[in-house]
């Protein structure tokens, strides 16, 4: 941490004027609120105060994710919460990256190794492997960050977990539509309903962003739309279906880029060098690098109470076709075992998770029992095809691959939670078990049909206690589980065919922490936590767009945690968010040293916000820092890190009524200091290429209008 702490000197500042301390007779005359209490669902699947819970657990409410926003990209509200790293790549073709406590830091794409899961329905497949992309930011109500031993009770690839909630409709109806604009020719419209009729609610919702992007060869345009109805035929029984998709359209991917690149031009592309004819082309242009997505979903939740026992069954399907033309050089793609530059795969998913709820007294306590079993199936149709047809490039050629893959999984789990008096004991266990199988059609390169079968028992154990009503002192453990996704299976380190001999990683997850009240106005949350992890799943070749992986020796992560927020006097708020991780290799392999710090991983973070409102709540502004450590790019460290930055953010925003009008507006100025820096990398890029700049100083402007019937 050499550079971090010299970073943070105008943060230091900005936070010793907020930090919380006793209040003067004048200033306790008009000016605090006590911190608000949250209820989460997350951590023991039975609501309790996030206070109340022997776990690391963060919500983050609708004004965080509303307030000066374009709602486009969760990281724009994820920024806050501690032990979590959720990374604008300033690529639509590759996603979000996100990783928790070190957790899926290395995923090329998409998000790995932590759970995404938007009311109660997987936006993970049963491989583990999610998108972010499918949340809808503009109907959401919360976001439940869950990290640490407990996220385990989900299963396979739970580092972490992701909940979205939406909003329910409620009465009186209205309509609004938003509009914002900013930098790089971003724009987006949202157009959205919502209401009750009788015992029937609903929430409509459409949008459309666009982009030029920051980086060149960025561009992306992102249509989504949303529906929820909620039925309550009995005050015991609530039917809950929504219903969501997503299209983006040769959404472009301008790849990564050497260092020498980044430091020249934070924009700029990497040059073609085998280009002659036109020297100066890139490789994301000369082969139009992008990707088209359609996603589509629907789900069912039942809830049933008897008394105070409960029933509950989810139940979603849907399809997902993606087209993605990658990098690939002829001269790469010449061997008959390579599967070629374009990938092309339609996948139909379906699943369902059931479980009861049993409630009863025990030894002076009340004791919950959850058993439940939850079961995922997808199947894909996956061709591949050469990426250009003679001189032509970026173009689908001669077919390269053929091929249907299923995933299945079915994991039936137990949770027990008891309390009495200050203790809280929470238990749980599940089995998870995955098939993967593989039928090839497309024999000329060999027959890569197989299958495998992974399985593991996840337990997890968590005990808290009261030592005053304002705190409470807890520890946990758990056994972490996880498998190699279909992506990391598809291509073993020579480009040939299915790497069935990859083992999923096994981890010990144990925490330690504390949440206190320190005053009425000001709510502290602590933990400390070691992982050690075996047969960690790491990069072993990664070259345009195309990533494949190898188990390596054991791991470990060590960290500590802290968040505060506080009511301050006069209508400002704060919020602090500091991570530290020491994550490293904990055993040589290969050229990599025991001690080698973990690629994609930054050894600590930081959120800083000072926040002022009025006492009606129609303007407010606030004044907000991210910074992060140096990120290594590749598991021998040898390569130069993405440097540490610090950035501030500000924000302005307004609200008017006038009748049954409601309007709003709001300003967003970004990176203030215009610092060039990388934001994220591109773990083990075989040519180098790992970094992505983050943009300069960048702005946005919005505005909306409520109509309330």
């Amino acid at each position: 941490m050499q550079q971090f702490p010299s970073r943070l000197n105008a943060v230091a500042a900005l936070f010793a004027l907020t930090s919380p301390l006793p209040l003067t007779a004048a200033e306790a005359q008009g000016a605090t609120l006590p911190v608000a209490e949250v209820v989460v669902v997350s951590a023991t699947r039975v609501a309790h105060p996030s206070f109340d819970l022997p776990a690391s657990v963060d919500v983050v409410d609708r004004a965080r994710i509303e307030d000066g926003q374009i709602r486009v990209n969760a990281s724009e509200a994820l920024a806050g919460v501690p032990g979590l790293v959720v990374q604008n790549r300033q690529n639509y073709a590759q996603d979000l990256q996100i990783s928790s406590r070190g957790f899926g830091a290395r995923s090329a794409f998409g998000v790995r190794g932590v759970r995404l899961v938007s009311d109660g329905i997987p936006a993970s497949m049963p491989d583990g492997q999610g998108q972010a992309a499918t949340f809808n930011l503009d109907t959401a109500e919360r976001i439940e960050v869950l990290r640490g031993p407990f996220s385990a009770i989900y299963g396979n690839h739970s580092g972490g977990v992701i909940q979205l909630f939406s909003k329910d409709g409620q009465n009186p109806p209205s309509v609004e539509f938003n509009v914002t604009g900013g930098s790089d020719g971003t724009s987006k419209i949202d157009l959205g309903a919502q209401g009750q009729a009788g015992a029937i609610g609903y929430v409509l919702d459409a949008s459309r962003f666009r982009t030029d992007g920051f980086r060149d060869h960025s561009a992306a345009t992102r249509e989504q739309a949303f529906g929820k109805i909620t039925v309550k035929p009995t005050n015991d029984s609530k039917l809950t279906i929504v219903a969501n998709s997503l299209h983006q359209g040769n959404t472009q991917d301008p790849l990564g880029a050497t260092w020498a690149t980044f430091a020249r031009n934070p924009r700029a592309g990497e040059i073609d060098a085998t280009d002659t004819q036109n020297p100066k082309r890139t490789l994301a242009e000369r082969y139009n690098t992008r990707k088209s997505i359609d996603h589509q979903q629907i789900g069912a939740t039942w809830e049933q109470r008897f008394g105070e026992d409960r029933l509950h069954i989810t139940a979603y399907g849907g399809n997902r076709d993606v087209i993605q033309y990658q990098a690939f050089t002829k001269g790469f793609q010449a061997p008959a075992s390579h599967s070629g530059g374009v990938v092309d795969f339609q996948r139909d998913f379906y699943g369902i998770d059931a479980n009861w709820m049993h409630v009863n007294q025990l030894a002076s306590g009340k004791l919950n029992t959850t058993f439940g079993i939850d079961y995922g199936r997808s199947k894909d149709n996956r061709s591949g095809y050469e990426n250009f047809i003679g001189d032509n490039y970026g173009v689908k050629g001669r077919l390269r691959r053929d091929e249907q893959d299923i995933v299945s999984s079915l994991d039936p789990y137990l949770q027990l939670e008891w309390q009495s008096g200050p203790w809280m004991l929470s238990a749980g266990v599940r089995h998870s078990k995955m098939k993967v199988s593989v039928d090839d059609r497309y024999l000329a390169n060999g027959n890569d049909s197989g299958s495998m079968e992974l399985s593991h028992t996840t337990p997890v154990l968590g005990l808290l206690y009261q030592f005053t009503p304002d705190l409470n002192g807890y520890v946990s453990a758990a056994r972490g589980f996880e498998a190699p996704t279909l992506n990391e299976l598809f291509y073993s380190g020579a480009g040939s065919g299915f790497n069935f001999n990859l083992k999923p990683s096994t981890s010990t997850n144990l925490e330690a922490g504390v949440k206190a009240r320190i005053t009425h106005n000001t709510r502290l949350n602590a933990a400390v936590f070691q992982i050690h992890t075996d047969d960690e799943l790491v990069v072993d070749v990664s070259s345009g767009g195309r990533t494949s992986y190898k188990n390596a020796s054991k791991t470990l992560r060590q960290g500590a945690e802290i968040s505060l927020d506080s009511t301050l006097p006069y209508g400002f708020t704060t919020r602090l968010a500091v991570s530290s991780l020491h994550a490293v290799y904990d055993e040589a392999f290969g050229a990599v040293a025991k001690g080698s710090r973990l690629p994609g991983v930054p050894s600590a973070n930081l959120f800083a916000e000072l926040a002022w409102n009025d006492a009606q709540e129609r303007l407010g502004a606030a004044l907000e820092s991210v910074a992060s450590n140096k990120v290594y790019a590749e598991d021998s460290n040898r390569e130069k890190p993405a440097p540490g930055y610090t950035v501030f953010n500000a924000r302005i925003n307004a609200k008017q009524s006038v009748g049954n009008w409601r309007f709003k507006q709001f300003a967003r100025l970004n990176n203030l200091l215009d610092r060039s820096y990388v934001g994220s990398v591109i773990v083990g890029d075989a040519n180098k290429r790992y970094y992505e700049a983050a943009p300069g100083r960048n702005w946005l402007l919005g505005a909306s209008a409520q109509y309330v019937f």
